[in-house]
């Protein structure tokens, strides 16, 4: 994934400022991330589900609302109709600068606006909200101290989460009328509700609220243990998984093309940080995987290694070519299943990998076979199983061709 810094212009005329997730390869369809109250598009949770999303081809813009971040503006005389009307300014720039924006996503306050944005912007198909209030005058909540003073002198400074904010009473206003609800009947698109019901900010009552009000398609899940910010990685992490996982469904992806001579397309391997060795493995656009190393081993354990995923070809190609071949010869086999191991660790070799020399690799193979199958039948299964194209490439000289690619995805 890289990050292009962009700007485009709000409700009012002011600069917006942004960041564009672009993925590693062909765009595929483009998505809108909208913050939470007072929050900013750089939050952690924000840059995971936009680093998730690209690794599936999926371009993501997040821009700071008017008056916080680092867009223009002065935030006390935004509301929650100027934040939905910067959505739709900011789906405008999408569909000239990348393309139409199917999925929209909001955090808090955000995902109430996305809500009622969603109606207004064209193409959409799918619509997340994440800790989401049902009612967005639900945030006065946040400074209900300070109520009686803004509606009696117009304005006043409240604190929010360590920072000041200017309220004024016609920012009471605009949430008080403010409604979603027939925005959620209306909006012709998937709706995904994501909340814990330990959110002690906007509680899981808002969340039944809105799935409720909603037509299907829609689905609920909750972010157990997690806060309202999302602020541990482990939890944003899974709520970036479950928007991939649940996005691909109803958004309309552009095919990728395999270039010649790849019958099975490409096999892109992005890595998701500098800091760890998680992998995010996409498959010819259509299939997302993860690789990682063990925790013990300086990973966060969330895929299998390198190896692992090697040892998963060799087990998938042994069952499956056995399976064609049962088929075929109309064999009893009713079940297969492979084990396979492998006697190194990835990151113990890698730590070896400038050391030249010979050595043999072993990938041992136990095969399982259910059936009422006679000795021969299963000694001939075995036969084949040595047939597997998958084996015999491993067995064979294999030659590995690398280049180096520049910006423009063209060799040195």
């Amino acid at each position: 994934m890289s990050t292009q810094k962009v700007t485009f212009t709000g409700h009012d005329g002011t600069r917006l400022n942004a960041r564009l997730d672009w993925p590693d390869g062909p765009v595929r369809a483009v998505a809108l991330f909208a913050h939470c109250f007072t929050c900013s598009k750089d939050i952690p949770a924000a840059r995971r589900i936009a680093g998730r999303l690209a690794a599936q081809g999926i371009a993501v813009l997040r821009f700071d609302f008017t008056g916080l971040g680092h867009s223009d503006g002065e935030f006390e005389n935004t509301n929650f109709t100027s934040n939905v009307d910067d959505l739709r300014y900011a789906a405008d720039y999408l569909r000239e600068a990348v393309g139409v924006p199917q999925l929209l996503i909001g955090h808090s306050l955000g995902g109430a606006a996305v809500i009622k944005a969603a109606p207004q912007i064209e193409g959409v198909r799918a619509v997340v909200t994440i800790g989401a209030p049902a009612d967005p005058s639900h945030v006065s909540r946040l400074f209900a101290e300070q109520l009686e003073t803004i509606r009696e002198t117009g304005e006043a400074k409240v604190d929010l989460a360590g920072r000041a904010f200017t309220i004024r009473r016609q920012f009471l206003d605009d949430i008080t009328e403010a409604k979603i609800d027939d925005a959620l009947k209306h909006l012709d698109a998937a709706l995904l509700v994501l909340h814990s019901p330990h959110d002690t900010t906007v509680g899981i009552r808002n969340a039944a609220e809105i799935f409720q009000g909603a037509m299907h398609p829609k689905s609920f899940i909750t972010l157990d243990h997690a806060d309202h910010l999302i602020t541990d990685a482990n939890d944003a992490e899974y709520a970036a998984d479950v928007i991939g996982a649940w996005a691909i469904r109803y958004l309309s992806l552009t095919e990728e093309r395999p270039p010649a001579g790849a019958p099975e397309g490409v096999t892109r391997v992005s890595e998701v940080s500098a800091k760890g060795f998680r992998q995010s493995i996409s498959v010819s656009g259509k299939h997302l995987l993860t690789a990682d190393e063990p925790t013990n081993l300086g990973g966060t354990d969330r895929g299998p290694s390198p190896y692992q995923l090697v040892a998963a070809g060799l087990g998938a190609c042994t069952s499956m070519t056995l399976r064609m071949y049962a088929r075929r010869k109309n064999l009893p086999l009713t079940h297969v299943y492979t084990d396979v191991t492998h006697d190194k660790s990835h990151r113990t070799d890698c730590e070896h990998c400038s050391e030249s020399g010979s050595r043999v690799d072993v990938f041992h193979r136990r095969i399982h076979l259910t059936g009422d199958l006679s000795d021969e039948q299963r000694q001939r299964l075995l036969e084949i199983a040595d047939k597997c194209p998958v084996h015999q490439t491993l067995e064979s000289d294999i030659v590995v061709k690398t280049a180096l690619m520049n910006r423009r995805g063209e060799p040195d």
